[in-house]
């Protein structure tokens, strides 16, 4: 019978060590474990984008370039970083982001959206993860699990391929998948506030999400085997959170904050 006690205390060892040197907090004030130097990040996300502005057919649309850069633009006034937003030829309804400021957005999502405010939704969702990092902490995690289960390759159990396989499969869907779909519901919760802060109407963030609901037909993994949170996971926490978002909407008004993305 294997040993599981010393399996987990060399496990352990790997992780205990990694904490204690690389704790961070996000900005809703979720610990967080990042040890990865940002400025890697950064140039990686740089180089990323520059490859895929190569390879993937960009959108010249003039409206749908003008809308998302202008959104983009409202919503981190203040950060002191000029980001890019680039329109790619793609009907898959989706947009991305990568450290050093760069966004990608679909025109398939574009087609999707109804206003400036679910467009909102989607944008400030993507610099919700830059700003908390996220890249980073994934990176982070990967570099962890790898070394942790390197460390038990090393050991008499390294020698039992089902033990390694367990141990792999459980590091992905116990470890690596949560902490992603926990990105994602964070995005949600920082996007919709960005979006209010800067004027946008927060509520039309649960529409966006009913609307992609209906979109996908249900075709949607158990949420257990996904990245994602589900569609209707992600319109409860908003729906909850709506209240605060509100205030920060109703805040924006007052300030004179409307913007004219359309």
């Amino acid at each position: 019978m294997v040993n599981t006690m010393r399996l987990q205390k060399v496990a352990l060892t790997v992780v205990i060590s990694s904490i204690l040197t690389a704790c961070a907090t996000s900005p809703t004030g979720r610990s967080q474990l990042i040890f990865m130097p940002d400025s890697q990040m950064s140039q990686m996300g740089l180089q990323a984008f520059d490859q895929m502005k190569k390879e993937k057919p960009v959108n010249t649309n003039v409206t749908f370039n003008q809308t998302a850069q202008c959104i983009v633009t409202e919503l981190t006034k203040g950060m002191g970083q000029n980001w890019e937003v680039v329109v790619f030829e793609d009907k898959t309804l989706n947009a991305f982001a990568l450290p050093g400021a760069k966004i990608g957005v679909h025109t398939g999502m574009m087609e999707l959206v109804d206003n400036q405010d679910q467009l909102a939704a989607v944008l400030g969702h993507e610099v919700g993860h830059v700003i908390a990092r996220h890249s980073n902490e994934r990176a982070s995690q990967q570099t962890l699990t790898e070394q942790a289960l390197g460390m038990i390759g090393q050991t008499e159990y390294g020698q039992n391929p089902l033990i390694m396989a367990g141990l792999g499969l459980g590091a992905q869907y116990g470890v690596l998948m949560p902490y992603s779909r926990t990105h994602e519901s964070e995005a949600d919760l920082i996007g919709v506030d960005l979006m209010a802060k800067a004027g946008f109407n927060p509520q039309q963030s649960v529409n966006l999400w009913q609307k992609m609901a209906q979109a996908s037909q249900g075709n949607q993994p158990s949420e257990f085997l996904s990245t994602h949170p589900a569609h209707e996971t992600r319109i409860q926490q908003l729906q909850e959170h709506m209240p605060q978002a509100l205030e920060f909407y109703k805040q924006a008004q007052a300030a004179g904050k409307n913007p004219k993305c359309r």
